[in-house]
């Protein structure tokens, strides 16, 4: 992917390139996936072994996907924004995964009971796509957090194109207009239809998807892990 101009170049390389890795993904998933959670589990504790408490996470991720199905779209953005801010502590990669820089399926960020930004953000898009909001009104959204001065990542749900977003967040739990988050410069979103630079009227598309590979990996762990996502090769 070519690198954006302007308001993107606020943050160097690493988080264009997950931003542009994360395009892919967001391009995979899609609505109504029948997910078996006896088979999530079981190949978890294939891998893991005994999971413990993670095991108690993991089996309410599963009822509050079932307990949401039939719930206004409103109501699914604040079950889905308070579990994961609840179930998984902030922490960053280095001290969850040892590396620099990991993409952690929402069933690792559960085994583990942590994850940074990044990890909130996607589990939240990837329960919300499962419960069959709609792509086009998900945005993973890059901003810099002003008190901690430095980058973040939050999902922000826009109820028409040209609403106001809602910022769903781990820094804040409770699920704000935009305009409320004055702790929050927008950098750039991104989601499976293109890029976009913060604007009024929902922001100016400034590009397209295109494919990038890195995200591969993660795709193909969670399909191990159960997650049926057949419509997505």
């Amino acid at each position: 992917m070519q690198p954006p101009r302007g308001a993107l170049w606020l943050f160097a390389s690493p988080l264009r390139l997950r931003a542009g890795v994360l395009l892919l993904a967001l391009l995979a998933l899609s609505a109504g996936a029948a997910w078996n959670f006896d088979t999530i589990l079981k190949n978890a504790e294939q891998r893991y072994g005994n999971l413990g408490t993670a095991k108690t996470r993991i089996e309410s991720w599963g009822r509050l996907i079932a307990d949401s199905e039939n719930l206004d779209e409103m109501a699914k953005l604040k079950a889905v924004n308070a579990f994961f801010n609840g179930a998984l502590v902030f922490t960053d990669d280095r001290t969850v995964w040892h590396q620099e820089d990991y993409w952690a399926t929402p069933v690792e960020s559960l085994y583990k009971g942590a994850g940074d930004c990044e990890d909130y953000s996607i589990a939240k898009f990837v329960t919300l796509r499962r419960l069959g909001v709609a792509s086009d009104k998900l945005r993973i959204t890059y901003v810099k957090a002003l008190q901690q001065n430095q980058a973040h990542m939050v999902l922000t749900y826009y109820a028409s194109p040209t609403a106001e977003p809602l910022v769903l967040d781990n820094l804040i739990p409770q699920i704000k207009p935009a305009s409320q988050r004055k702790d929050l410069l927008p950098v750039y979103a991104f989601n499976a239809e293109g890029l976009w630079l913060p604007g009024p009227g929902g922001g100016k598309r400034t590009g397209d998807s295109k494919k990038l590979s890195r995200w591969q990996d993660l795709l193909t762990k969670m399909r191990a892990e159960g997650l049926d996502l057949d419509e997505t090769r």
